[in-house]
């Protein structure tokens, strides 16, 4: 007789609740409600980091785990982003007055970037402690914040398209990128961590000092996360 599989453990609870969130957010999103959407995918992020906290606390690692917690982040980091994004994308268009409407879709690149580096990374035993790429929720947070910041800030076209393209190579390209997960004492191996939550910090302050959205800051601290990764990987390329 065939191991009968268990669905509904601690992890995969917290991962379906993910899920619920992304789903919600995207309704959000269709009808215009940046703001209720952006709350539901820091709902997901921090159920998808919880699910995975619950897992090792529990030892209760599983094939349909990993593969369910994929499926929800597909939802949640790969299709409300984009959808979000939609909604900046097509108040650019009218800004500029372009007529290419289907430009209004092209945010669904990084739903299609996002759907190859979870599946990349599920087969990657090299991402079994960091990332080869730039992780999927980061990406989603980038471009929700970014959302966010166009509802009074619009970017023009070609730099949402930019963006777009840019993102969409971080998704699946080979650079390292370093996790939040800290394993043990503090040491000077997480010297790059240390330093995004310092400088995170100083970036959520300023935006309370400013009277700015917390959610904008989203934005510019991915994009440090982003620029630390690759100046630590070029310093390795060149120390070679």
């Amino acid at each position: 007789m065939a191991n009968r599989i268990t669905l509904f453990t601690v992890p995969n609870i917290i991962t379906c609740f993910n899920l619920l969130c992304g789903c919600a957010g995207i309704v959000f999103a269709f009808e215009g409600a940046t703001q209720a959407a952006m709350v539901c995918m820091v709902l997901a992020a921090l159920f998808d980091f919880l699910d995975g906290f619950a897992a090792r606390l529990l030892k209760a690692y599983s094939p349909i785990g990993k593969q369910l917690d994929s499926l929800a982040d597909m939802v949640s980091f790969g299709v409300l982003p984009a959808v979000m994004m939609c909604n900046a994308m097509q108040k650019a268009l009218v800004a500029a007055d372009v007529a290419c409407t289907l430009l209004i879709f092209s945010p669904f690149l990084l739903t299609v970037f996002s759907a190859l580096r979870l599946a990349k990374f599920n087969i990657d035993e090299r991402q079994a402690t960091s990332f080869y790429g730039l992780p999927t929720p980061a990406n989603a947070l980038f471009f929700a914040s970014t959302a966010i910041a166009c509802i009074d800030h619009p970017l023009g076209v070609w730099a949402l398209l930019a963006l777009i393209a840019l993102f969409s190579f971080l998704l699946v390209c080979e650079i390292p990128m370093f996790s939040l997960k800290i394993k043990g004492y503090l040491s000077a191996k997480y010297t790059l961590q240390l330093t995004l939550l310092l400088l995170s910090v100083v970036i959520v302050l300023l935006c309370l000092l400013y009277s700015i959205s917390v959610f904008a800051a989203f934005a510019p601290i991915i994009l440090l996360y982003i620029l630390l990764n690759v100046a630590a990987w070029i310093r390795k390329l060149i120390a070679r």
